[in-house]
């Protein structure tokens, strides 16, 4: 059995060596995997923010202002949005103007941007 031991303690230490390494590059090559990366459309996701946040002040039939209610319009001025909804509330550039409309949420804004650095999908 002297013999046997250190033969048997090598096979079980090389299994468990195998079976540690295989299940580490399992796990590893699962997490290295790219994250999904959503991507946004104007139809489907600025639209709506737009019409819920800007309206009726940017939208033609009631609103004064710059119409923002077209993906043309949003996409020529989507600088300036992004800019005026992350000013200060207290500015007087903020957007939606003084508290007619909750201010856009970070995600919102994350959309906005993201919306934007994907070349502005319809």
């Amino acid at each position: 059995m002297k013999n046997k031991l250190p033969h048997l303690v090598a096979l079980l230490s090389l299994i468990t060596f195998s079976y540690c390494s295989s299940s580490k590059k399992a796990s590893s090559s699962a997490s290295n995997e790219p994250v999904a990366n959503p991507s946004f459309t104007y139809e489907k996701d600025v639209a709506p923010m737009m019409l819920a946040s800007c309206s009726p002040c940017h939208f033609p039939e009631s609103g004064k202002k710059k119409p923002l209610d077209t993906y043309e319009a949003t996409a020529k001025n989507i600088d300036d949005i992004i800019s005026r909804v992350q000013l200060p509330i207290d500015h007087d550039g903020y957007m939606p103007f003084k508290s007619k409309k909750p201010s856009l949420t970070d995600r919102q804004i994350a959309i906005l941007k993201k919306w934007q650095s994907d070349k502005m999908p319809k």
